[in-house]
């Protein structure tokens, strides 16, 4: 299987550099270097869709008839490979991955031509509401409930790890409208203003130390009908397809650039008298992790000229969000144990812009932050255990 570009695909690389080397300046890539999260920090993040959004790069999955690229896969996975490869931020995707395409396909026109334009422009900011306390990997137990009263939907439960939710003017949410045969049956998709009576949230503070996440509570929040997207109860045909380009996505160009890191660490670390790079040991788990971030590149090729040759790779995504967290685990825990006890500080304080007192190399700053937050990278975004089912049904039929 040929795995290399074409002459024009090389050309769009090209020309993907170039426009990062003027767009992407040295402070942004130093900030976001010291994040620690999935996303860029909400500051960061924002600036950088301006900039994209400027210079109409700022969808490149979207149709061009909504305002996007309407690039080809191709053209996708070499953009966010330069963006990851360059060290951009990562701009969130609820509102341009997941719920801009949700609206795409299921909404009214009158959705979509009052939200698309909005989440283009980054005028609405959003957050997902489908985790519940006792609802996460089992979606479907869900219990946020909305009643049907009049022209409005009267919201009563809670949502967890909602991601950003500080800043969020909308979320979509996933609730329970009927309670019927099967718990996938009797669930709505509905877009909740953030800022409707009823609404407020708590803090989760990570263990990177960082309030990313959030538990939202709703309490009699009444919300318009004409925000339903989709037929009532039969919000979970709309979640799947949301799932779809949630777990979407590639890893192994930003593994490869913390290879890289890791690499350059290992030259100048020491264990004892020993360069670390000269460990057996820790060598050998370097060589290890050398192969499995090549083989996930390799692998992220094949599906990607396979599905551009419309083929199907049912299995695909789950596959790759498998094998992309958990190697990304590995590396992270490589770097920790690179660092040594440069690893026992307090870091937070040193990721904060214009920081003045840094305890320890300036490289070890953003390691133990995406060391812990990473840990919770095979639980979102469907668990491990979830992907290794969708596998075994897909593939073995099991």
């Amino acid at each position: 299987m040929n795995l290399s570009l074409s002459d024009k695909d090389q050309a769009f690389a090209a020309d993907a550099k170039a426009f990062l080397d003027k767009h992407l300046t040295p402070d942004m890539r130093e900030e976001n270097a010291k994040g620690a999260g999935v996303w860029a920090s909400f500051d960061l993040s924002l600036r950088w869709h301006k900039i994209l959004y400027a210079e109409g790069r700022i969808a490149p999955s979207w149709p061009k008839e909504y305002g996007g690229n309407d690039w080809t896969l191709v053209e996708r996975y070499i953009w966010d490979r330069e963006c990851a490869l360059a060290g951009a931020p990562r701009v969130p995707a609820m509102g341009l991955k997941m719920c801009g395409p949700v609206l795409m396909k299921y909404g009214t026109q009158e959705q979509k031509d009052t939200f698309l334009p909005r989440i283009l422009s980054g005028e609405d900011f959003w957050c997902q509401g489908y985790s519940e306390p006792q609802a996460g990997s089992d979606l479907a137990a869900l219990q946020c409930k909305a009643e049907r009263d009049g022209d409005d939907y009267v919201v009563n439960g809670t949502k967890i790890w909602t991601t950003y939710a500080q800043y969020a003017n909308w979320i979509f949410c996933l609730v329970r409208t009927s309670a019927l045969d099967r718990p996938q049956k009797g669930i709505s998709f509905l877009l909740i203003p953030m800022d409707l009576p009823g609404i407020t949230f708590t803090p989760i503070i990570t263990l990177a130390g960082d309030h990313e996440v959030n538990q939202v509570f709703f309490d009699n929040v009444r919300v318009p009908v004409k925000y339903l997207v989709g037929e009532e109860d039969d919000g979970w045909t709309v979640a799947k397809h949301l799932l779809e380009h949630e777990r979407a996505g590639s890893y192994a160009a930003a593994m490869q650039r913390k290879l890289s890191h890791l690499k350059q660490i290992s030259q100048e670390a020491r264990n004892g008298e020993t360069r670390l790079a000269d460990d057996p040991v820790f060598s050998s788990r370097l060589a290890q992790a050398n192969i499995d971030v090549t083989a996930i590149d390799i692998t992220e090729q094949r599906l990607l000229q396979s599905m551009s040759n419309g083929s199907s790779v049912p299995a695909g995504p789950s596959f790759l969000k498998l094998r992309g967290t958990e190697a990304t685990q590995q590396l992270d825990e490589l770097l920790m144990d690179a660092i040594g006890h440069y690893s026992s500080p307090d870091y937070l304080a040193a990721r904060e812009d214009r920081a003045n007192w840094i305890p320890g190399p300036d490289h070890a700053i953003p390691i133990v932050g995406t060391y812990f937050n990473n840990r919770a990278a095979t639980v979102y975004g469907g668990s491990s255990e979830v992907q290794r089912n969708i596998m075994s049904k897909l593939l073995f039929q099991l």
